[in-house]
């Protein structure tokens, strides 16, 4: 066994009322993939935290080549070769490709930025990653898989060691992931670590070396990837078994409820589908397809050039959300930070915020009644939060996405669309997310789902519509729910 670059000896972090983290001591050596996985809410971020020095342990030492790192910050440790790459990503969409990496440490002749330097450095960055990609560009002008590079090459210009990676692969499409896996796969070689932090549990199988559980604040245990398995991963993750991947689906296809006849906005062409009482709807496709802006036209998110929505029988005239949500419609969008929650307000105002009615009256809200619902909604979904007056921006992942769902739960709404229900959420979350959705249908809902994880969509969706370029390229159901046929009609072929 190689001596660690990095070890964590007794790292403890205490909150007001929580231990987010609990004695953790473990290490990592030179030229691996090592992975970490648990639960939202398993004391991941705040361990990745602790290591580059955003935030100081209660207790413990942090141990990098052999001396002991006193009063760690981030600056101190970029500089000694540790960086992290974090879900959302750290750059400065009008500056170029050159100036994002080199920010903060610019090659200077003079007292003036060396822009040809910094720029020939950042192309021999790029040769040596075999990625084509103009240093002049501006990163606003990038697709979200080269701006995931443009981190990565910033990391690299700095001489890292170590490499912390925080759900890398959330934004990317699958060919993105594929360039990325072989960058990853080349900074090993080179001697780099890389922390691998995941929900996806089969890219750990693909790209890790060793992998280490965390539950409830606490280190469980480290397993090299070649001699465990998913099922097994999950059942340490979760400390129970789950029989199975998706909930049982008992599909009985109730009345219309939801019909949509040739809706046209800038982006989609002709939508026509119907949705019943009962069912999951999926929305399938390569991203770009059209699926999200379907969604969005329902919502009154994006504008209707023509078409019309009825909702059982009744002609809808939706020109906003607010007219959505007042005809019994809920959005739960894809960007749950940006536009699900309201991440500097407490809990119990993010359930209530969309039905205000319920909790008011003459304008005066009823602290009793919005109290109650609060409660209800955190009990029935088993929302982790210290108290109902918790700021959202301080719970995981997975806690936020379920009070994206409470406040859509206590609207009473008729139809609900999930896109990307459970992006960037572990997998005993998912699966409290997947049973939701079916106790949802079972009582007379409708629910339409966008996902891009196939598993998801084949295992969870009664019936898949794909869509392609902004059109609908066929309906699936039944015995023909196939992968093949849903990548087949993604890709505009005849299925």
């Amino acid at each position: 066994m190689n001596e660690p670059v990095l070890q964590l000896k007794h790292i403890t972090k205490f909150y007001p009322g929580v231990v987010a983290l609990d004695d953790v001591s473990m290490g990592f050596e030179k030229g691996e993939i090592h992975a970490i996985v648990g639960e939202n809410g398993a004391g991941k971020s705040t361990f990745i935290k602790v290591i580059t020095g955003a935030i100081q342990p209660s207790k413990g030492e942090i141990i990098y080549e052999g001396n002991i790192i006193e009063n760690n910050d981030p600056i101190k440790s970029l500089n000694n070769g540790i960086t992290a790459i974090y879900q959302e990503f750290n750059l400065i969409p009008y500056l170029s490709v050159a100036e994002n990496i080199f920010f903060g440490c610019y090659i200077k002749k003079g007292h003036m930025v060396d822009f040809k330097s910094i720029e020939h450095q950042t192309k021999k960055i790029m040769d040596d990653l075999e990625i084509n990609l103009n240093p002049k560009v501006q990163v606003k002008d990038l697709s979200v898989g080269y701006r995931q590079i443009v981190e990565v090459a910033k990391s690299i210009s700095r001489d890292i060691k170590v490499l912390i990676m925080d759900e890398p692969t959330a934004p990317l499409t699958n060919d993105e992931i594929k360039h990325l896996f072989k960058i990853i796969k080349k900074l090993k070689e080179q001697g780099i670590c890389i922390i691998y932090i995941s929900h996806r549990l089969e890219e750990i199988f693909e790209l890790c070396d060793k992998v280490s559980v965390f539950r409830d604040g606490k280190y469980i245990k480290t397993m090299n990837v070649s001699e465990t398995s998913i099922n097994e991963l999950v059942y340490i993750m979760v400390n129970r078994k789950m029989d199975q991947q998706f909930p049982h689906a008992d599909y009985q296809r109730g009345e219309k409820v939801l019909e949509v006849k040739n809706l046209n906005t800038d982006l989609l062409k002709d939508i026509s589908f119907d949705a019943y009482r009962g069912e999951i709807l999926g929305l399938a496709g390569l991203v770009g397809a059209g699926r999200t802006e379907v969604a969005r036209a329902i919502f009154g998110a994006d504008k209707i050039i023509s078409g019309e929505v009825y909702l059982n029988g009744k002609k809808l005239n939706i020109r906003s959300p607010e007219d959505a949500v007042a005809a019994g419609i809920g959005l739960i969008p894809e960007d749950r930070k940006l536009q699900g929650v309201l991440l500097r307000m407490p809990v119990i105002s993010n359930i209530s915020h969309a039905n205000m009615n319920a909790i008011s009256k003459w304008g005066v809200i009823d602290k009793q009644k919005d109290k109650k619902a609060a409660e209800k909604y955190i009990k029935v979904l088993n929302i982790k939060t210290p108290s109902i007056n918790q700021q959202v921006q301080n719970l995981s992942g997975g806690n936020q996405q379920k009070i994206v769902l409470a406040k859509w739960l206590f609207t009473n709404c008729e139809v609900l669309i999930f896109d990307e229900p459970t992006r960037g959420i572990d997998v005993g979350t998912k699966h409290e997310i997947h049973e939701l959705m079916r106790r949802m249908v079972k009582e007379g809902k409708v629910i339409i789902m966008i996902s891009s994880e196939m598993p998801e969509m084949l295992g969870m969706a009664d019936r898949i519509i794909v869509m392609h370029e902004g059109s609908i390229a066929g309906i699936i159901e039944d015995e023909d729910k196939t992968q093949e046929n849903v990548l087949a009609a993604s890709s505009g072929l005849q299925i």
